[in-house]
Parts: C-alpha cells; sequence; structure tokens
C-alpha cells in the first residue's frame, strides 16, 4: 500500500487525508495543533455567541473515523529532492510515496503588528480579540477599527470577508446591549472599493449596509503603521482606535521560502491546474540554479500555501481548499492506476461564503459567469449555524457528506 504523507491538519490538509483513506492509501497526517478549527464560525467567540471548544474537532477523532496516521509535531524543513519532512520532535520522515504539502499561510509583516489582533489569526487570537472587547464594554464605550490588508504580489491572498462579518456582528451584540452609541465603529483597507472582488451588487449592498449601521469607513489609504491607540497612513493621516482588528494578507509560509520548492513571487508553491509542483513555469526554483528540475514530481501543494491561478477576483478559501485536496486525492490515484484522466482546480473556482450580521445573513456567489449576493434576514444566520454543525459532523462521518461540501 502506498504512503502520502500530508502537512497539515485544516480544511485542505484534512480533506486530502480523508478523501485519499477512501482510496486505500496509507496516510500520515501532521498537524501542528492537535484538533481541527472551524475558521468561518470564529466570529462568534468574540460576541460570546460560540465558544472556543464548539468550533475544535479533537483531531484524535478524526483520526478515529478515517484511519489515517496522526502525527502532532511542527515542520521544520522539507527537502523534496532528498523525499524528506523534517519535524521538530519525531524528527526525519523519508518513507513516503506522495507529498501533500497543505500547512497554510504565513502573514504579511506590517509595522507595528503587534498593536492588533486577528480574526484569522491562530485561534486563540479569538478569545483574546473577546477580551479586549469586554474591557471596552467595561469602560462604557470607545473607538473600534476594523480592516484587512493586501499582498501586492499575490491577490488571491487576501481575506477580508471575516473583518465584515465580525464588525457586522459587534455592532449587532452592542445594539443588544443598548450601549451601541457609546461606540465608534470604523472598518478600513488599503484598497478604493474593499469587498470589489465579490461584484457590483454585493458591493453596493455592502455599502448601504455600511450607512444603515453608521458604520464609518476609512479606504484607498496604504497602511504605514499600528500603533496602540490609532493606525497611521502613509499620507500621516491617523485613524484613532482603542482596539484594532486587522487581517493581513497571506504570505509565504517561512518553511516553504526555506525549501527546494519552486515559488511564486508572494512566496506561495507553484502548482499546475492539478495541484502539482509546477517547476516549469515557477518564479523561483531551487537555490542551486544548475541543478535539474524534476522531471515528475510526487509532490502537490493545496491550500493556501500554494498558487492559485485564474481571474483577478479569485479568493483563496476553505471550500477551494478543498476541492484542490479531492483534485490531489483523484490524480495520486489515478497515476497509480496508469490512467490519463486528471481532474483540475480551476474549473470550481468561485466565491461562496454566508456574510453574517449577527442578526441575518446575506449569501454571496461568484464565477465566471454570474455573480449574487442575496439577503437572508434572520434565517441566514442560522444556516451558517447549522453549517458550523454539518461541518463538524460530517467530518467525523456521523451524518453524509453532501456532494460539493
Amino acid at each position: 500500500m502506498k504512503h502520502v504523507l500530508i502537512l497539515g491538519g485544516g480544511f485542505a490538509g484534512l480533506e486530502a487525508a480523508i478523501f485519499l483513506r477512501r482510496e486505500n492509501y496509507n496516510v500520515t497526517l501532521v498537524s501542528n495543533r492537535d484538533y481541527f478549527y472551524i475558521y468561518p464560525t470564529s466570529i462568534w467567540i468574540p460576541t460570546k455567541e460560540a465558544e472556543f471548544k464548539d468550533l475544535c474537532v479533537d483531531l484524535k477523532d478524526l483520526q478515529k473515523a478515517h484511519g489515517f496516521e496522526l502525527v502532532i509535531d511542527e515542520v521544520t524543513a522539507i527537502r523534496s529532492k532528498e523525499n524528506k519532512v523534517e519535524l521538530k520532535e519525531c524528527g526525519i520522515i523519508g518513507d513516503y510515496d506522495y507529498l501533500v504539502v497543505a500547512m497554510g499561510a504565513h502573514k504579511m509583516k506590517h509595522k507595528g503588528i503587534e498593536n492588533t489582533l486577528s480574526i484569522c489569526g491562530a485561534p486563540e487570537m479569538s478569545l483574546e480579540i473577546r477580551h479586549e472587547l469586554n474591557r471596552l464594554i467595561a469602560n462604557g464605550g470607545g473607538k473600534i477599527a476594523m480592516g484587512f490588508g493586501g499582498n501586492p504580489n499575490d491577490s488571491s491572498a487576501v481575506r477580508g470577508g471575516p473583518g465584515f462579518e465580525l464588525l457586522f456582528n459587534v455592532h449587532h451584540m452592542l445594539t443588544k446591549l443598548g450601549i451601541r452609541d457609546n461606540f465608534e465603529l470604523t472598518f478600513f483597507a488599503p484598497m478604493q472599493e474593499p469587498g470589489a472582488r465579490m461584484g457590483p451588487q454585493a458591493l453596493k449592498m455592502m455599502d448601504m449596509f455600511f450607512n444603515k449601521l453608521n458604520i464609518h469607513r476609512y479606504f484607498g489609504k496604504k497602511i504605514k503603521e499600528f500603533q496602540k491607540d490609532a493606525i497611521l497612513f502613509e499620507d500621516d493621516t491617523k485613524l484613532e482606535s482603542d482596539f484594532t482588528m486587522f487581517i493581513p494578507a497571506g504570505d509565504g509560509h517561512s518553511v516553504i521560502k526555506e525549501s527546494d520548492l519552486p515559488l511564486n513571487k508572494a512566496g506561495f508553491i507553484h502548482i499546475n491546474d492539478h495541484c502539482e509542483v509546477d517547476y516549469e513555469h515557477a518564479d523561483y526554483f531551487f537555490e542551486d540554479l544548475d541543478s535539474e528540475k524534476p522531471q515528475h514530481s510526487n509532490v502537490f501543494a493545496i491550500g493556501d500555501i500554494a498558487s492559485m491561478d485564474g481571474p483577478d477576483w479569485r479568493a483563496k478559501q476553505g471550500h477551494v481548499a478543498e476541492v484542490m485536496a479531492r483534485v490531489t486525492a483523484f490524480n495520486i490515484t489515478a497515476r497509480d492506476n496508469k490512467l490519463e484522466e486528471r481532474q483540475g482546480y480551476q474549473e470550481h473556482i468561485n466565491i461562496l461564503c454566508v456574510m453574517d450580521s449577527g442578526d441575518g445573513a446575506a449569501f454571496v456567489y461568484r464565477d465566471e459567469k454570474r455573480t449574487m449576493m442575496i439577503p437572508m434576514p434572520f434565517i441566514g444566520h442560522w444556516l451558517k449555524k447549522g453549517w458550523g454543525l454539518y461541518c463538524r459532523y460530517s467530518k467525523l462521518g456521523k451524518i453524509p457528506r453532501i456532494p460539493g461540501l
């Protein structure tokens, strides 16, 4: 039985493990934490509508459900030419036929970033955000700024939706407490039209939402520095803030930047449509540029750690990461069965989210043919809650999976 080593226990890595086990591969999953975290519903932890434990699925339970080997450890080096991966505690793993890299991305480094917290950062940060909101509520009011940034080398690495959702949920929480008027809420971003990738209809509706909720906007100015009580922009204007939540754009993982894998300019692993690492068209190759490029790689990369080709509005999302994982499982199986057929991820690129506001939601969808944003007052909020439960129990194998989800 062939052995697949998967690095990363998020949406991409876990999905790859599940589908490769279905094809009877011997699978080892390496994760730097012992739980799978349901990031899309973490927006409710700061507002106390969900508890941290509710969003964590024990990887040991997932291991029992699907039969993969589990290693909790930190990846410190990848030497793909030698077919070796080095772990912090367990040392070197070299006994594998295929390597699937799904460790996620690191974040762009902004000056003063330590003065911010991110809902898309380390899972524990969601509890720190809750603490900061509690502090301001105890003080009777304050100025809250939330926003996200971009990566000039890779537009797909932007993740702004959770920032919108968290701010809308904070507005709803403060309104329920009867103290909304004591707070000044501002959304900021360096783009002129943050959220434009969702399409013109969504952009117009978002603008209406900001006006209705009395949320200020600070758009189109590059961030120079985060300070303890303000955000300083490139033109030296300041946005005062008693608490800043900021989602930096994705950046290449530090382990990958030190590896011998091919990268694009942003530091993401360069892949083809089949999710195989692509040495031929990468921006950066091995440190030894005279080294012969592999003709037939056994390395795949999926999720945020991988480059992502496609339309300008493309975005790295959990469901796209899962598509890449399923494509990878199919292509590895086809290769071993000596079949010519291959699947690609690019035809499945779309933007899909239920943008929650605490008292409702909006269904957002975009692909090459259409864009839509459909308001779902009240019911949308509970649909997203239901999806969170579905995500947990379907991955544990306790309820059937809906095809494509």
